[in-house]
């Protein structure tokens, strides 16, 4: 029988942090999920092995107190965009969080610890985003050595799902706007991963001894430009707006414009880390034994979830 553990999840509240909860619940885990709002998220408590606790994660006497009896703690939290609001900054959220969460895991009984970081993350990255994603990861797996707790890391490409706020967000826009589609950075690369699949890994690595102190690249199985993925969306849901390629000086301009707006839908940040390609170098991590979901498998799915109830009624309208 596979080993039951009592898990901490920092960041579970999220897109990902739905999927992964699931996958842990499944597999009969039992699981400590810390958030602000314990209200806000009162949905989880379906789940029947997880408890939601209510506190500040950035309260290092909070965090020691809640990985007491711990087996694991896992980090998926993160921020696409800094707000004003304290502690809503690329610095606090990727880097100083992780490193409390460490101090607290060489406080307490922890061993295993397993850390959501992003592909191309590095300390000489273009962005802040980047930046302080990879200034983490370092940080983490350098005081694993010291404090005697297994890391792994996870660096995964732009990651999509029900829920996210990557295609769905396209797919929006492309509902509401008139016309056509201003769309910036045209030409960046991505890889995108199947949410499930990148869950799938976090929960694989929990007990695998030979993913201790690893870092993993985690991408699907195709790569696109930024236009053939909102072009796709756009065909997917049948919106058939006209998407117009923004030359780099005009999507400059719409980043430091769109920055000051409410949502902050694109920002100079965001700018700079589409400057970077999010693909991978090689195939899926072999240890998960995983064959990676395309996007054309699974985002019909739930972009148009009645697609084949609209397929057949245009099939007997056109008889």
């Amino acid at each position: 029988m596979a080993q039951k553990l009592n898990i901490c999840v920092i960041g579970g509240t999220g897109f990902v942090g739905h999927s992964l909860l699931a996958a842990l619940t499944n597999e009969g885990h039992r699981i400590r999920v810390l958030t602000r709002r314990r209200e806000r998220h009162r949905d989880l408590l379906v789940l029947p092995t997880l408890n939601l606790i209510q506190g500040d994660v950035h309260e290092l006497a909070f965090l020691r107190n809640q990985f007491q009896r711990m087996d694991a703690v896992i980090y998926l939290s993160g921020i696409l965009n800094q707000s004003r609001k304290r502690k809503r900054n690329f610095r606090d959220v990727h880097l100083e969080l992780p490193r409390k969460i460490m101090e607290a895991i060489s406080q307490t009984s922890v061993q295993r610890y397993l850390h959501m970081s992003a592909l191309g993350a590095s300390e000489k990255g273009p962005s802040e985003y980047l930046r302080t994603k990879g200034e983490a990861e370092d940080l983490v797996h350098g005081m694993a050595e010291t404090i005697g707790c297994a890391v792994t890391s996870f660096r995964p490409s732009v990651i999509f799902g029900p829920n996210d706020s990557f295609t769905n967000r396209f797919a929006a826009l492309l509902r509401s706007i008139p016309f056509a589609l201003p769309l910036a950075c045209p030409e960046s690369r991505f890889q995108p991963v199947f949410v499930d699949d990148v869950t799938a890994c976090f929960v694989s690595a929990l007990t695998d001894h030979s993913c201790y102190g690893q870092r993993y690249d985690l991408c699907g199985p195709n790569s696109y430009t930024l236009y053939e993925i909102v072009d796709y969306i756009n065909n997917v849901i049948g919106t058939n707006k006209h998407i117009i390629p923004l030359a780099d000086w005009q999507a400059r301009v719409q980043a430091a414009v769109f920055e000051w707006l409410p949502g902050k839908i694109f920002t100079r940040d965001n700018y700079r880390s589409l400057q970077l390609p999010s693909v991978c170098s090689g195939t899926f991590p072999e240890v998960f034994n995983i064959t990676p979901r395309s996007m054309e498998q699974i985002v019909p799915n739930y972009l148009l979830p009645h697609r084949d109830h609209l397929d057949k009624i245009r099939e007997l309208a056109g008889r």
